[in-house]
């Protein structure tokens, strides 16, 4: 069964940058055709597709987060990590990795984690 969990900082300060890993079991993060997705939910709105790196190491980003978002890869450790720069309040959502085909929709996805919260404030 696949499994994904989420690890990093539940606490950002404002302009600072939020670093989260997601650590895959059951499945690689290389294997063909699966994409390897971050996602979050704010309160009050729904889900949000954050970006995705695929099996073969490519990246591709939500046109209005682009320009802070950097989605890698450990694939010794089977993990993969988000990192969102210049973050505010706004970026306070409970974050979400998951396994999914190619596309963009957040709710695209087969297998996800239970979530981390990460709030932003001084």
């Amino acid at each position: 069964q696949v499994q994904l969990e989420e690890s990093g900082p539940g606490l950002v300060k404002p302009s600072q940058t939020l670093s989260l890993t997601c650590t895959v079991s059951g499945d690689s993060i290389t294997g063909a055709f699966y994409y390897w997705k971050w996602i979050r939910q704010s309160p009050g709105k729904g889900l949000e597709w954050i970006g995705y790196i695929n099996y073969g190491g490519a990246a591709n980003y939500s046109p209005s987060l682009k320009s802070r978002t950097f989605i890698s890869r450990d694939t010794s450790k089977n993990q993969f990590t988000l990192q969102l720069s210049s973050v505010t309040p706004e970026d306070t959502a409970v974050y979400f990795c998951a396994r999914g085909e190619r596309g963009t929709l957040p709710e695209q996805y087969d297998y996800r984690g239970p979530g981390t919260q990460v709030t932003v404030s001084s």
